[in-house]
């Protein structure tokens, strides 16, 4: 089992945002804003190599977007899909599946390319791609709320084109043999957050928008983003509980600029935290 940090890119997003109800006074110590409240932020996959199977976790917002979309949100930096896979040694075709935690544009949009010819197309043609029914449908007939973040050229040809399967929404359910899946509410219906269990005994949570950042730890923070901020931070107490009961538990972020990996404590007065994990840990879980 082998395991591959795959930087798609950078964006920003509003700070405030990001961090819900939490003062910027507060937050702005952690990721500075620019002068428009923007925070740089991170779209980072990550890739599981396990026997035959080449597992990329989410796919980043990709390049299909015009002008006046990509001015929102900045993209920038020197990474790319294509490029991080290959500085491992590895080409789009050589992925076999592409676990989508939900449909958001930063999550699904490196899903499908434009071709020469403006056709849009599979950017990983071998791979099956995975989500599931229930968020699938919540997407395509989207809240007001979510209906900026779910673009369906991102996701419906993935149906169209007969590549995209469902994993049942059932709480813990065994995807791969090495891999358990579990589904939360307060970022968006059904989002999935998946569990590696690697042979040494630990245990790799990609965390998606449930814990984007180290900087979320804390309960309070919640991003403006999510429709059930209430539901949230149960969520996350119950992960939190779920993730303290089995000592060597990973926690890999997704959107957080600095920090990769990370590990979470809890002190004598209950409050939760973030120990730093450098990503080389990666190598030997």
């Amino acid at each position: 089992m082998e395991f591959h940090i795959i930087e798609s890119g950078l964006f920003k997003l509003d700070g405030g945002a990001m961090f819900g109800v939490v003062p910027k006074q507060m937050w702005n110590k952690l990721n500075p804003a620019d002068d428009n409240n923007m925070c740089t932020w991170s779209m980072r996959c990550l890739l599981l190599i396990d026997g035959d199977s080449r597992i990329l976790f989410d796919v980043g917002l990709g390049n299909k977007q015009d002008a006046k979309f990509q001015s929102h949100f900045e993209p920038h930096g020197p990474h790319s899909l294509s490029k991080s896979l290959d500085d491992v040694g590895l080409t789009p075709d050589d992925i076999t599946d592409v676990f989508i935690t939900h449909l958001h544009f930063d999550h699904v949009g490196g899903a499908l390319n434009l071709d020469q010819e403006n056709q849009i197309i599979p950017a990983f043609p071998k791979a099956t791609y995975w989500s599931n029914e229930k968020h699938f449908n919540w997407a395509y007939n989207p809240n007001p709320r979510e209906k900026a973040s779910f673009l369906k050229e991102n996701f419906v040809p993935l149906r169209d084109m007969e590549i995209l399967q469902f994993i049942p929404v059932e709480p813990g359910i065994q995807w791969k043999d090495n891999i358990t899946v579990d589904f939360y509410n307060g970022h968006t219906e059904a989002m999935m957050v998946p569990t590696i269990h690697t042979p040494n005994g630990s245990r790799l949570v990609y965390c998606a928008d449930l814990l984007p950042s180290a900087y979320h730890v804390k309960m309070p923070y919640v991003m403006s983003y999510d429709i059930d901020p209430i539901a949230t931070m149960t969520e996350k107490k119950a992960f939190y509980d779920q993730v303290l009961s089995h000592e060597e538990t990973y926690l890999f972020f997704e959107h957080d600029p600095i920090n990769i990996l990370g590990r979470l404590t809890q002190n004598d007065r209950g409050r939760y935290g973030i120990d730093v994990i450098e990503a080389a840990k990666l190598q030997s879980l």
